[in-house]
């Protein structure tokens, strides 16, 4: 009888395991100039048992890549498409048969949970852009869903930025939704507690610490605060929490207080800022998962939490105006290998991320500054032009390779403008002023990559290939 008992209570921990690891999803971003192939990064999720993947945008060659997976998709409207549903139920509809029906099969097929309609389209700084056409696009999208189908299982939603509301008192409590969009939430909120979606929103306590410099860097992580905030009978040692339950006051104060909430993004970068990096993300990350594998939630939302962590890999192409660090949230370098040891579902597993597997590099070659070029006047521009074209970041202050010196400066400039353009020969002169090089030139934490063969590279690559190959065999017919 004991062995029985043991062997129920050790089922039921299994399936809570189980459970806490489905509430950790990932945002996969592929703004880069050489993405991995689709396939490596669907390999690369199912190796590390992530099970929810939220995507950017509907690309179907990338979308397709998660038929017969099992693995949920988030799929996406980018804000510029907007326009286009808010108004033309008929584009709606269009758009869900091709890029939702056309994916799903009785077996086999994407296995899609939700449409992201826009992407923190309240910004701020955004100044209104799409305050008219998200909610109209919002209903059409479900509508269509509905129509075709698809309503019950698949809902529309919005992925808001923590910036739709605010507090009063700097306090949870005090939590509601922004003035001058008070009204226009508050009818978005009833109707997808109405439709049975969930509220997303993305929460950044690595912002906190990076846009207020007198923020208690302690009460970014998960150690515990010096300073707690206390409010009424509630007790906050971390930002994440606080900011959650602020939204949760902000839901209530809207009469929707049960509203399923789902975290769309959440991380910290690893470079770009002095607060960016790996050692600081790894810390933060501990603490994270942590947290998520006790399922204790939040004071006010006790239980698991459904979150994406942001973001799978770094992406070279990403604007910097928000920070250089925009560049590098990925928990997985540009290339799949793992930044840095990580349980992403808090175990206590020593073995860390799996890396992706079958990328193919560029050859090991880099640009750098030739010592003995002699026109030092056209530095600043060939810095200029290299930097303005590819991914300088690394180079600022506080970064990985903030410490290089003016050689090594020109040097990682040259070299990744190179890979940048494929290693193409003519990358590398710069007016006269760069050579290459077998040499690693990598130093302590700054590291000169090698550019990996894009997805696009390599279809071509194989298309060439074959074409190569069946000439071949018409000659050996002939």
């Amino acid at each position: 009888m004991a062995w029985t008992k043991a062997l129920i209570w050790l089922s039921c921990l299994a399936l809570l395991s189980m459970s806490l690891a489905e509430g950790i999803g990932i945002n996969w971003g592929t703004m880069a100039s050489h993405p991995l192939h689709p396939s490596v990064v669907v390999q690369m999720l199912k190796d590390n048992g992530i099970r929810n993947v939220k995507l950017f945008d509907s690309d179907h060659w990338t979308v397709s890549a998660f038929a017969d997976t099992n693995i949920e998709v988030m799929i996406a409207i980018p804000n510029d498409q907007l326009s286009r549903f808010s108004d033309d139920y008929d584009n709606a509809k269009d758009w869900v048969k091709e890029n939702v029906t056309s994916h799903l099969k009785s077996q086999g097929g994407v296995k899609i949970k939700y449409v992201g309609v826009g992407n923190e389209p309240f910004l701020k700084s955004y100044n209104g852009s799409f305050m008219k056409s998200t909610f109209p696009s919002l209903k059409n999208i479900q509508k269509a869903l509905e129509e075709a189908g698809h309503g019950d299982e698949i809902k529309a939603t919005i992925p808001l930025n923590a910036d739709v509301y605010e507090s009063s008192s700097d306090k949870p409590s005090g939590g509601s939704f922004r003035s001058d969009i008070k009204t226009l939430m508050t009818d978005i909120v009833h109707f997808l507690h109405n439709k049975k979606a969930p509220f997303i929103v993305n929460i950044y306590p690595f912002l906190s610490l990076y846009l207020n410099p007198n923020f208690p860097v302690n009460f970014a992580f998960f150690e515990g605060a010096d300073k707690p905030i206390q409010d009424n009978n509630v007790q906050y040692t971390n930002v994440f929490d606080a900011n959650y339950d602020t939204l949760v006051w902000s839901l209530k104060k809207a009469g929707v207080p049960d509203l399923k909430i789902i975290v769309g993004e959440v991380g910290w970068p690893t470079d770009g800022d002095k607060h960016g990096t790996i050692e600081l993300a790894q810390k933060w990350y501990s603490g994270f998962t942590k947290k998520m594998a006790s399922g204790k939630g939040t004071p006010l939302r006790p239980g698991p939490l459904d979150v994406y962590v942001f973001g799978l890999v770094d992406e070279n192409m990403k604007s910097i105006a928000p920070g250089s660090f925009e560049r590098h949230w990925g928990i997985f370098r540009y290339d799949g290998k793992p930044k840095f040891p990580l349980d992403l579902f808090g175990k206590g597993h020593e073995k860390g991320l799996v890396p992706a597997k079958g990328v193919q590099y560029l050859p090991s070659q880099w640009c750098v500054f030739d010592k003995s070029a002699t026109n030092m006047k056209d530095v600043p521009a060939n810095m200029n032009y290299a930097c303005s074209r590819a991914d300088c970041t690394p180079l600022g202050f506080g970064s990985s390779c903030n410490n290089l010196d003016s050689y090594g400066n020109m040097s990682y400039a040259f070299n990744i403008y190179f890979q940048m353009q494929d290693q193409d020969v003519e990358a590398c002169d710069f007016q006269g002023l760069a050579k290459l090089t077998k040499q690693n030139p990598s130093t302590g934490k700054c590291v000169f990559p090698i550019e990996i063969m894009s997805s696009g590279d390599r279809l071509k690559f194989l298309h060439v290939t074959s074409a190569l190959l069946l000439l071949v065999i018409v000659a050996i017919l002939m």
